[in-house]
């Protein structure tokens, strides 16, 4: 059982190398052009046991949509023991103005209390620093890393208190090279798919669960042109960091992160036109 937001959809790994595929993945729900992760590992552990998959993440979701949204469905389908359930969120929690990190603790012991008495191993991460991806000047990426370390705190006592797997993704060099990512820098590629799902299957293994099959690391397809990777930089890249700049320099009213209008936008996300110079809107990833 897999819960969470748009990474766990899939979003940055098209089925079929499809290139049509939105790559904003806006609305994305699971199967509906995306492979991703959380997929690969459950063909993986198909090559050994009998698996029931069923993928409750949205794309856009925040840890409450997780806690009132998700877990409720996946409840109201899981009328027997659940083996294994991820727990991937909280990117987006941080960039926005309603960051609370008491919530999210709140939210989330009860998500992993539920998912747990059913019998659920958890799978989880500690998240890496998203603005040194973006190559991002460390002035910038303070605030952002200091929300996501608030959010890494919960799950380090989420992992205390309920155990599971928790992969760590600051201990893998290759998160910060450009071929992990899609396009948009936000989203793993299909190589940051393929190894998050090998590295949990790994994992697994090493607790004594017999996988015949484990998740291939080979890319079968090609990653972005440069040549788009630069029209991406040009088009969104450099304008959000821009706006960052200024937030930065002219601190609106409300303090809050913006990330380019292309990346995992819920039809909500859009919050109404700024009132005056010193504010601005505020996106989510």
């Amino acid at each position: 059982m897999a819960l969470g937001d748009s990474t766990t959809v899939g979003v940055g790994d098209p089925m079929n190398g499809s290139s049509t595929t939105d790559l904003s993945g806006a609305g994305a729900r699971p199967g509906e052009g995306w492979r991703g992760w959380a997929s690969l590992l459950a063909d993986s552990l198909a090559s050994s046991h009998r698996v029931t998959f069923s993928n409750f993440a949205t794309s856009g979701a925040t840890v409450p949509i997780v806690a009132t949204e998700q877990l409720p469905e996946a409840m109201s389908l899981a009328d027997r023991r659940i083996d294994i359930a991820s727990l991937i969120v909280g990117v987006n929690d941080t960039l926005r103005s309603t960051f609370d990190a008491g919530r999210i603790r709140e939210h989330l012991n009860a998500v992993a209390e539920q998912l747990t008495d059913r019998g659920a191993l958890l799978l989880t991460v500690r998240f890496h620093d998203h603005g040194k991806v973006f190559g991002l000047p460390k002035w910038l990426r303070r605030p952002l890393w200091h929300r996501i370390e608030q959010v890494n705190v919960v799950f380090d006592d989420l992992h205390a208190r309920y155990g599971g797997i928790r992969l760590d993704m600051a201990d893998y060099p290759e998160v910060y090279r450009r071929d992990f990512w899609s396009i948009d820098r936000l989203h793993p590629g299909e190589r940051g798919h393929r190894k998050l799902a090998r590295a949990f299957a790994d994992e697994l293994a090493v607790r004594g669960l017999p996988i015949d099959v484990r998740p291939e690391l080979d890319c079968a397809y090609r990653p972005p042109s440069r040549w788009a990777d630069a029209m991406w930089l040009v088009r969104e890249g450099v304008p959000w960091a821009a706006r960052m700049a200024v937030t930065q320099v002219r601190p609106p009213s409300r303090r809050s992160l913006v990330l380019p209008p292309s990346l995992d936008l819920p039809p909500a996300a859009v919050m109404r036109p700024p009132s005056s110079n010193a504010e601005v809107q505020h996106l989510e990833a």
